[in-house]
């Protein structure tokens, strides 16, 4: 069964960049029709995945009025979905010295410390959200996972690598720690070498059992694993087996790295079809798969998440992945790809940058699947 990529409280970031300057006004009062254009501007270029764009318009409108608190707000969200993490906590942080009752900035601010990975200041700053606003049950909720999440990992070990840090509960596993260690270094240098590229920093990993590990994501349950800045895997369960670590480990280090290329506008047939990919040489089961179903749903539809598919429907959708990923790779190479993926991260269109580095249009890909 193939893993999902999975934002832990991504429910508080739904509708994200389909924000609205005019929504915020109440953040403090501006006057100037120029920096009111170029607010709407920047709003218009994040809904549009233009982040690049939306930057630099948020940062012309501050130089203008460096007061306007929803000024910083918007352009604390272009830097939070390039994951430029300093910048977007920066702006945050001023965005609610200016206004402390800004709405969607302390949000922002918490769930970019998580990413941090400073549990106690989010906590903290998610606490400030719920108790500002009772009726927001998704804030609720996503504190109390926050704080159950926290309570765990204060009680777990750490073993340190060259490239990866391995949480774990107690010393009765830290066996399989050290296997999963030993697992991820041989994932690191072979995926790596495919891509010629490394991520920027340690991936940290987390062992679960299998209960620890539903709670903590909330991932459906056909997941044998999730990536969501953090690799999580429940242990006690289909990963204890060493071919089968061996496969879903490689699967989530995959998502490492590719999310460390393109942090964002990526199709998750394209991340999931790589990912299912490099996990393994032995591609049979998505033959099968593929044959068994017949028709086969389009790159389009593919390129939602898979999080809410059935079983079947998802085996489906990560088979078809990984076939149409199979011949990018056979067609373009890792290096075209991870020049792709690296396009895909400063923002520039989908099927702009797939002719651009892999000379073909991405309907006349599509058409070359069905050959």
């Amino acid at each position: 069964m193939k893993a999902t990529a999975l934002l832990v409280g991504a429910t508080l970031l739904v509708g994200a960049a389909q924000l609205d300057g005019e929504a915020l006004l109440d953040g403090g009062a501006q006057n100037s029709p120029r920096v009111a254009m170029l607010e709407q501007a920047g709003w218009d270029a994040i809904n549009e995945n233009n982040l690049p764009v939306a930057s630099a318009t948020f940062k012309e409108a501050i130089t203008l009025d460096p007061k306007y608190a929803p000024l910083r707000l918007g352009a604390g969200m272009a830097a939070f979905l390039q994951r430029h993490d300093g910048d977007a906590r920066l702006h945050f942080e001023q965005a609610l010295r200016l206004d402390p009752k800004l709405p969607q900035a302390r949000l922002r601010l918490a769930m970019v410390v998580r990413r941090q990975g400073d549990f106690q200041e989010a906590i903290r700053q998610l606490e400030i959200v719920a108790a500002e606003d009772p009726a927001d049950e998704a804030a609720r909720e996503t504190l109390e996972l926050w704080k159950r999440e926290r309570e765990l990992h204060e009680r777990m070990r750490l073993e340190v690598g060259d490239f990866f840090t391995v949480s774990f509960e107690g010393p009765e596993d830290a066996e399989l720690a050290a296997t999963a260690l030993e697992s991820l270094n041989k994932a690191y240098w072979r995926i790596s070498d495919v891509f010629g590229a490394f991520p920027p920093k340690s991936v940290p990993v987390v062992l679960y059992t299998r209960e620890q590990f539903r709670d903590i994501t909330r991932s459906p349950k056909w997941a044998a694993a999730a990536y969501d800045g953090i690799i999580r895997v429940p242990m006690r369960g289909a990963g204890e087996n060493g071919e089968d670590l061996d496969r879903v480990l490689a699967h989530e280090f995959s998502h490492a790295l590719i999310r460390s290329l393109a942090t964002r506008n990526l199709p998750t047939w394209l991340n999931e079809g790589l990912a299912s990919v490099l996990e393994s040489d032995d591609l049979a089961w998505a033959t099968q798969t593929v044959a068994k179903a017949g028709a086969l749903p389009s790159l389009g539809r593919l390129a939602q998440p898979f999080a809410k598919l059935s079983g079947g429907d998802a085996q489906v959708a990560y088979a078809a992945s990984a076939m149409a990923a199979r011949r990018l790779l056979d067609d373009a190479g890792g290096a075209a790809i991870a020049n792709l993926l690296r396009d895909l991260g400063e923002g520039i269109d989908f099927e702009a940058a797939f002719l651009h580095r892999i000379q073909r249009s991405l309907s006349e890909f599509e058409a070359s699947l069905a050959q």
